[in-house]
């Protein structure tokens, strides 16, 4: 018989730098997230003089209706907290019921994350190469490792396998298929990236998941029944706010259902137990045609 091995799915709710740089929105998108049924809200955690060039942090910011400052740097500056507020931010989603997590994007953040000790850290696309930051999080952390693939040939992919491998801890890595677009238009998404990874790396990593930057939630369903067992997707309370990621996130009715859909899809990836199912057995014995014995 066929089988195949479902993991319960796992919601990721990308909060990112959606909170605009207002603390009390970020607490209120956690809240929003728990009510969504997401298993964890996630951050980001930059430090953008270590990340920047002198260049880059005093260039214009790309889109300037989108900028919270006068210069690339200073938008970025605008959207951080400090690492006691995301203390505060950690010990405010635990009290509610829901995991904390963060994208660490240089080696001072991933520091300071590390000493919050959450379930897991998020290597971002653009930082899967950053090897520096990455011995940190092998060698100097005890959680699970999600790296996300976007942008990323597969020989830079195997690398990083390859480097948790070294140590024998790749066993505490998540690897997420991802196409780096905002938003991603669906023909770019490339789902069948999720099997070609679980061929290469089932059995090697933890887990496989799905980051998504797409519009609308169908695609997620059809990730995780092709084996991301984690799904992330960015969430927004209003997809109109000011910013960059706000137009790719996902609102409170589009989560909601991402979720309720992703567990309903989980209930119903198994095989019959019987040929008959007792929820079929009054139906038959009503509607299956007999032919009549003379």
């Amino acid at each position: 018989m066929y089988s195949f091995n479902y993991k319960k799915p796992r919601a990721i709710s990308e909060i990112g730098c959606n909170h605009m740089g207002n603390f009390e929105i970020a607490k209120e998108l956690i809240q929003l997230s728990k009510d969504c049924k997401a298993d964890y809200a996630k951050f980001q955690k930059r430090h953008s003089r270590e990340l920047l060039t002198e260049e880059q942090y005093n260039a214009p910011h790309p889109v300037p209706y989108n900028a919270y400052g006068t210069t690339y740097g200073a938008h970025r500056e605008y959207l951080e907290f400090s690492l006691e507020q995301h203390a505060d931010l950690k010990k405010y989603a635990e009290s509610i019921g829901i995991g904390y997590a963060t994208s660490v994007w240089d080696v001072t953040s991933a520091r300071e994350i590390i000493e919050l000790q959450p379930d897991f850290i998020k290597v971002p696309s653009a930082c899967n190469n950053h090897f520096d930051m990455l011995h940190l999080l092998r060698d100097t952390y005890a959680g699970d490792v999600h790296i996300s693939v976007g942008m990323t040939t597969q020989d830079e992919e195997a690398s990083v396998v390859e480097f948790f491998e070294a140590t024998r801890q790749a066993d505490r890595l998540v690897i997420y298929s991802c196409t780096s677009g905002y938003p991603v238009r669906f023909g770019d998404i490339c789902l069948l990236e999720i099997p070609r990874l679980r061929e290469r790396y089932e059995g090697r990593v933890k887990e496989i998941g799905f980051s998504g930057h797409h519009l609308g939630i169908a695609v997620d369903i059809a990730a995780y029944t092709l084996g991301a067992c984690w799904v992330e997707r960015h969430f927004t309370k209003d997809r109109t706010w000011k910013g960059t990621d706000h137009a790719a996130s996902l609102e409170v009715p589009g989560l909601q259902k991402l979720i309720r859909d992703l567990h309903h899809t989980y209930d119903a990836l198994q095989c019959k137990s019987t040929e008959i199912l007792d929820v079929e057995a009054v139906q038959r014995e009503k509607l299956k045609y007999r032919k009549k014995v003379a």
